[in-house]
């Protein structure tokens, strides 16, 4: 089984209202729709850009207000899902839960299905400048197309959670990031292609790009977008499908083929899932 997969470098700017913002999200999705894809994967933080409205008085609203347009961002998501007959992964929107803070991938499928998967592990700066709290359980969502999973940014530098995610049935990891700089971009990108070898699956990267200067913790914006293989024969050299433009406005699309993955783990030049020694270091079970 093969499907088609589209990642946006989404353009972080000032605007000036909610219509403004779900224009501009539509863009990418009919863009996405005419490329033929089935998935489509925004940014982290993607509704950040809503704080950049501002108040009654001109001042950018804070990370605590966001919440206050989770039901608009679902039915927004959820409509062009329906309506364009894709999944979207909606980047990620920040929610409150028992008076706590939490940055939460959503999935939204065209049946009008919503899943979710909060980021799991937290920087230190979303600690210090947001006080964001980490989810606290890993899900796999199984689609029409196979098993796949949503790992935020950060969740990508920790091989346990990958390995969880490939134990639990994923074949492709979608990975929404926002980093601010080079040294944050690189660690991301280079983990996500060491948990596609390690693991024998496609990583699916994007991040924003631009900046919102009115925006604490958002001023700042360095992203490219990947679609990661893993590094054998039957893949392209670097283990790349595609790539964006680095810090570019920008759509990349490409397929995914199944069976390429289902015959390395078999017989690829190197079958890493296959040749883990759970006998020295635990498995997920």
């Amino acid at each position: 089984m093969s499907f088609r997969v589209s990642a946006v470098q989404y353009h972080l700017h000032t605007i000036s209202s909610f219509e403004e913002f779900a224009t501009e999200c539509e863009h990418y999705i009919k863009t996405a729709e005419e490329f033929g894809s089935e998935f489509i994967l925004f940014p982290e933080f993607l509704t950040t850009q809503l704080m950049s409205i501002g108040d009654m008085q001109g001042n950018a609203l804070g990370i605590e207000d966001l919440p206050q347009f989770t039901d608009r961002y679902r039915e927004m998501f959820s409509g062009f899902a329906s309506k364009y007959n894709l999944h979207i992964i909606g980047g990620t929107h920040v929610l409150r839960r028992n008076d706590k803070l939490y940055n939460v991938a959503h999935l939204f499928y065209p049946d009008g299905t919503i899943a979710e998967q909060a980021k799991l592990h937290i920087t230190p700066a979303e600690v210090k400048g947001w006080n964001m709290g980490a989810g606290e359980e890993l899900q796999v969502f199984e689609t029409s197309k196979g098993t796949v999973a949503m790992l935020t940014c950060y969740d990508m530098e920790f091989p346990e959670i990958v390995r969880m995610a490939r134990a639990k049935g994923a074949d492709v990891i979608f990975c929404p990031s926002c980093t601010d700089d080079r040294h944050g971009f690189h660690r991301v990108r280079y983990s996500s292609h060491a948990r596609a070898i390690e693991n024998q699956v496609y990583v699916v990267l994007t991040s924003t790009v631009g900046s919102l200067p009115t925006v604490d913790l958002m001023r700042a914006n360095f992203g490219q977008a990947a679609i990661i293989t893993p590094n054998d024969i039957p893949f392209p050299p670097m283990g790349l499908l595609a790539e964006g433009e680095i810090n570019n406005d920008m759509i990349i699309t490409a397929d995914l083929d199944l069976k390429l993955l289902y015959r390395v783990r078999e017989h690829g030049s190197v079958t890493t899932w296959r040749d883990r020694r759970t006998d020295l270091y635990t498995d997920w079970k």
